[in-house]
């Protein structure tokens, strides 16, 4: 009798399920230009069980639509003809305890570091390096040697790079933390203006929303494109950058200057010259938007020139 309720819930999904299937069988194949369907060109195994587990690292100061995103894709796939959930997602942290996270959300890890169960995929959202616990590396460097997939998203490659992950590998960022990922990290090869980066089973995204897209490009990587864009449809998303991966072309170049006005050297924002924090270096007035970026530039100035 308990089980009613999720029977009903999960009914209309079905339904929906199986009329989108005959529309999407009816309508002409969309984006002629997108890159090819990465079930031909990049194809991951699904575990022999069927079930695709994916951890998604949290700690204080997680940017919530960075993991939160990536989870709703994930939570909506549906595959076979029962329509099963093929993910099993759940949250992991340095301890079973609230975890407040960006817009001072409160969330309740699934699992601590100890207890948690290997992944096969691990979502890395921006996190406050500053908070994160030096577990959470250990787990990180751990963990990943067995995934399919490790993803950042956002300035979640600052996570991968802090664990050592990104070594000589190609990766991406927020347009805002292009120069600090460069900077911080001199051995990554920074990418600008795209959605995401694919280096071996590392996988970054832009900022924010491009998390979405880079997990529809997993879910592609595992049951193709149809079983992709039946999730997209469900999600409603009409976004396409799952398959046009260099569609953040606009993040491609630097912002331009404006008079009176300079771009921070560390996040690029650019920021009046009346108003803003500044810092003298030789003999040339640098500006910043915040105390944080300040900090790192006077940590390392040179470093962060050189990244520019």
């Amino acid at each position: 009798m308990k089980s009613r309720p999720a029977v009903r819930l999960l009914l209309p999904i079905v339904a929906w399920l199986a009329l989108a299937g005959l529309v999407a069988s009816a309508a002409p194949s969309p984006d002629a230009d997108a890159v090819p369907d990465a079930r031909l060109t990049a194809p991951l195994a699904v575990p022999a069980n069927g079930e695709i587990r994916v951890a998604f690292l949290l700690s204080p100061g997680a940017e919530v639509v960075d993991f939160a995103g990536p989870w709703g894709v994930f939570e909506y796939v549906f595959v076979g003809q029962d329509y099963r959930r093929p993910f099993k997602l759940y949250t992991v942290a340095a301890a079973k305890e609230p975890v407040t996270v960006s817009g001072g959300l409160t969330v309740m890890p699934n699992h601590a570091f100890a207890d948690a169960p290997a992944p096969d995929v691990i979502v890395v959202p921006a996190i406050d390096l500053e908070k994160l616990a030096p577990s959470a590396l250990e787990w990180l460097r751990a963990a990943q040697a067995d995934t399919a997939v490790t993803m950042s998203v956002c300035n979640g490659s600052l996570v991968l790079g802090q664990a050592g992950l990104l070594d000589g590998k190609t990766a991406t960022a927020h347009h805002g933390g292009y120069t600090t990922l460069r900077a911080e990290f001199p051995k990554v090869n920074v990418v600008r203006g795209v959605r995401y980066v694919e280096d071996g089973k590392i996988a970054t995204a832009g900022g924010l929303t491009s998390g979405v897209d880079l997990a529809l490009r997993v879910v592609e990587r595992y049951y193709g494109r149809e079983a992709t864009l039946q999730t997209a449809r469900y999600l409603e998303y009409q976004g396409t950058g799952w398959m046009h991966p260099q569609s953040n072309a606009e993040f491609a170049r630097k912002p331009a200057q404006v008079p009176g006005y300079s771009l921070c050297p560390v996040c690029e924002m650019g920021v009046s010259e009346t108003t803003a924090l500044k810092t003298e270096f030789e003999r040339k007035t640098h500006y910043f938007c915040s105390q944080w970026c300040q900090d790192h530039f006077a940590a390392n100035p040179q470093r962060y020139l050189d990244a520019n």
